[in-house]
């Protein structure tokens, strides 16, 4: 029999049905080990800690892939990660901690921090947001909270327990300001703020907490680089190439405070006319693929321009809850995808690996 492929086995997988698993989670990334000889398949696969009843799961893929591949022997083992503590971390229980950066603004970097954050939810991550764009904090709209977060007293200092939606977990400046009241602070003051975000707030164990920045390259990013272990950054542009210029800033400014760039997302990439379907690149086109070549950074994918994606921010139901089946969602799904394994693949951690 011919060798087994990666891409063969994840398409059989995806066929189970199980309390707790998504088939959108099944990446390519997630079999750890294939070993196939003497008509014997081993797999090792790696699953969110979170799923009912591993044993049942396994018997399951075992069953699926005798069944697909024709084969009478095949031992399946799950792996979930358990984190061991950064010590030198002021939020150690966070596995990954991701920058959404832009050089400039108006990029709709907002918009995909939020959608890439409900995205990665969906997969079965656990995620946190934080709107570090404290003289713009415009997150809680576009999830639809518009309410105050708990304050109590523990054995040290108050704590603030993040207002969570679609399975995000949030923090904004705006959730402790007046709407009409415009945020004139110095950098000091700002970068305090974010400090707080991250040690008073009660964030517990995640996967993911990605930070909403501001645009350029101030105060607020040499912050964040130099106060946590950041894993790594994302850059948002669009494809023209006055964007691109300040994209290239923001990733050297991260090379500069020593965080990888996990990818470059191109917003606003071209836009389908509704009524003939004719694509138009209204801001030009290849833009962020030329950069990703030019700065030898992965392209994590390109997302059309849509007045359903403005009007779901507006009504706080990102488009990837509003329209999941849209080809927008699909887009944004698929770059969170991306996005995971490039962090698993970047990301020197230190990972036991529990076998269940």
């Amino acid at each position: 029999m011919a060798d087994i492929t990666k891409t063969e086995v994840l398409n059989i997988l995806k066929k189970v049905e199980h309390p707790g698993l998504n088939s959108e989670f099944l990446i390519l990334n997630t079999i750890r080990a294939l070993e196939f000889e003497n008509n014997k398949l081993f797999l090792k696969l790696s699953l969110p800690a979170t799923i009912e009843k591993a044993d049942k799961l396994i018997e399951k893929f075992e069953k699926e892939l005798k069944s697909g591949l024709k084969i009478k022997d095949v031992k399946v083992e799950i792996e979930s990660k358990s984190k061991s503590k950064k010590e030198d971390s002021i939020i150690p229980e966070v596995k990954y901690t991701i920058a959404v950066a832009s050089g400039k603004g108006g990029v709709g970097k907002s918009t995909v921090a939020v959608n890439l954050a409900v995205a990665l939810a969906k997969l079965n991550y656990k995620v946190g947001l934080i709107d570090a764009d404290i003289y713009g904090p415009s997150i809680p709209m576009m999830l639809g909270i518009n309410e105050k977060p708990k304050i109590y007293q523990d054995q040290k200092s108050m704590k603030m327990v993040p207002l969570e939606n679609y399975g995000v977990k949030l923090m904004s400046i705006g959730f402790l300001i007046d709407d009409n009241t415009p945020v004139i602070w110095r950098g000091p003051m700002a970068s305090g703020a974010l400090k707080q975000f991250l040690t008073d707030v009660e964030w517990e164990e995640l996967d993911f907490l990605l930070f909403d920045m501001p645009p350029g390259t101030g105060d607020i990013q040499l912050t964040l680089g130099q106060t946590i272990p950041l894993s790594g950054s994302v850059i948002v542009t669009t494809p023209q190439e006055v964007s691109l210029i300040d994209a290239k800033k923001g990733i050297k400014m991260f090379e500069k405070v020593n965080v990888p760039c996990f990818g470059i997302i191109e917003n606003m990439s071209y836009f389908i006319a509704p009524d003939t379907q004719k694509k138009y690149d209204i801001f030009g086109s290849g833009g962020g693929e030329k950069l990703s070549a030019e700065m030898n950074v992965p392209f994590l994918g390109g997302i059309p321009i849509d007045p359903r994606i403005r009007i779901g921010g507006d009504k706080g139901e990102p488009i990837v809850i509003g329209l999941p089946d849209s080809e927008h969602a699909k887009q944004i799904l698929d770059i969170a995808k991306k996005l995971v394994e490039y962090a698993e693949e970047k990301t020197d951690n230190n990972n036991i690996d529990i076998v269940i």
